[in-house]
């Protein structure tokens, strides 16, 4: 039998062997509440503590302006939420672009029906936001500009440390979402200018359901819950330690790993890219080709005359797991908002798939899937063509 192979890290990694020992080691050994003065919430308040300054070596931070939290999603919540009321007399203005996460994007729509105004900068067709064009739409009621550091779909590398400076300039509060980053470029809080910056443990080998928001010193932020004075009283609610230490672990080594790793996705994915390119007819590249401006593991490509869930599910059938998009769209039927964004016709960003590459992957792997794809793309087109063929006014030939 085949061996299954996973090309969908951008949705979540599994958790590598060194992360699960150190979640399992702190699970049975330190249970107090690290709010407790006792010898066993101070055990776990030490945990706390320790991976806390792991997190900010790793990003160039303060121990201190790391604030623990659910997950990416949370972070990206707390960042633009908790910015906007804070600073809610002074301005009610937030700028962000169209190819946003949707836990960005539909956290600036709920502002805006609560009286907040949003402005959604466009892309180009390579998903690159102009730094220009930011800046162009600041004004003196702006509060906040929010971009992600690297898209989710594309890999599309955003100028964050441009539009930081810009930002900076202006005395408006800068957020990036860098949980795709994370992991596969270097993140250093200082070099891109930003205030407060999104990070998440499921997406670099940690486990789900725990993450950090970095918040610069001196930031205003309005807290999302009503709670206690955990988390510097911005973040209320009992620590997940044993989440928070994996979570660190595996932040600590997908940092000390980075530059190899990312040499070799990068090889892999373009492996992939040409591949598709030379075996298969009507294949778009859906993104920037240029390094400098794509992350090393994400690859999305569009094959015209296909439906890219009817790829998903054929290719899921001989194990093999790829995406058609973002996992938080999941079900979803409509075209990627990201590719529409990009000036992706519709049809076209209907028949994408994402591929994204992890550790485990292999030149095999890429290989099996230029095996079979070729196959499924060609029967999935004459599937496609009866029905066209077969629908009512069709013309007969």
């Amino acid at each position: 039998m085949a061996e299954d192979i996973y090309l969908d890290h951008a949705a979540t990694t599994p958790l590598r062997r060194e992360v699960q020992e150190t979640l399992d080691e702190i699970l049975s050994t330190t249970f107090g509440n690290a709010s407790s003065i006792h010898s066993f919430g101070q055990d776990a308040k030490r945990l706390l503590e320790e991976s806390r300054e792991v997190i900010a070596s790793c990003i160039g931070a303060n121990p201190d302006e790391i604030i623990f939290t659910s997950g990416g999603t949370e972070s990206d919540n707390l960042a633009i939420r908790g910015t906007a009321l804070a600073q809610k007399d002074k301005g009610n203005h937030i700028i962000t672009t169209t190819v946003e996460h949707h836990a960005v994007l539909n956290c600036c729509k709920a502002l805006e029906s609560e009286g907040f105004e949003v402005t959604y900068v466009p892309v180009n067709n390579e998903c690159l936001v102009d730094p220009t064009r930011i800046a162009g739409a600041i004004r003196p009621e702006t509060i906040l500009v929010t971009t992600m550091f690297a898209n989710n779909e594309t890999g599309a590398i955003q100028p964050v440390a441009e539009i930081g400076e810009l930002a900076g300039k202006e005395g408006v509060v800068f957020h990036t979402d860098a949980v795709q980053a994370a992991g596969k470029l270097p993140v250093n809080v200082e070099d891109l200018q930003v205030d407060l910056l999104s990070l998440s443990g499921h997406k670099i080998y940690g486990p789900k359901g725990v993450g950090a928001l970095y918040v610069r010193r001196g930031t205003p932020l309005h807290p999302l819950f009503c709670g206690g004075h955990h988390e510097g009283a911005v973040r209320p609610g009992t620590e997940n330690v044993p989440g928070i230490a994996a979570f660190a672990k595996a932040m600590e080594i997908v940092i000390e790993e980075l530059p190899e790793s990312g040499t070799r996705l990068r090889l892999l994915k373009e492996k992939l890219a040409s591949g598709l390119i030379e075996i298969i007819s009507g294949v778009r590249r859906n993104g920037s080709k240029d390094t400098d401006k794509s992350l090393p593991n994400i690859l999305n490509m569009s094959i015209e005359g296909v439906d890219g869930e009817s790829l998903l599910l054929n290719l899921d059938l001989m194990g093999i797991a790829v995406s058609t998009g973002s996992a938080c769209t999941s079900g979803a039927t409509d075209p990627s908002h990201v590719l529409l964004a990009m000036a992706l016709p519709p049809q076209l960003a209907q028949s994408s798939l994402r591929f994204s590459f992890g550790r485990d992957n292999t030149e095999a792997h890429v290989e099996r899937l230029l095996e079979l794809l070729p196959d499924i793309v060609a029967r999935l087109r004459r599937v496609s063509a009866v029905r066209l063929k077969d629908r009512p006014g069709s013309v007969q030939t």
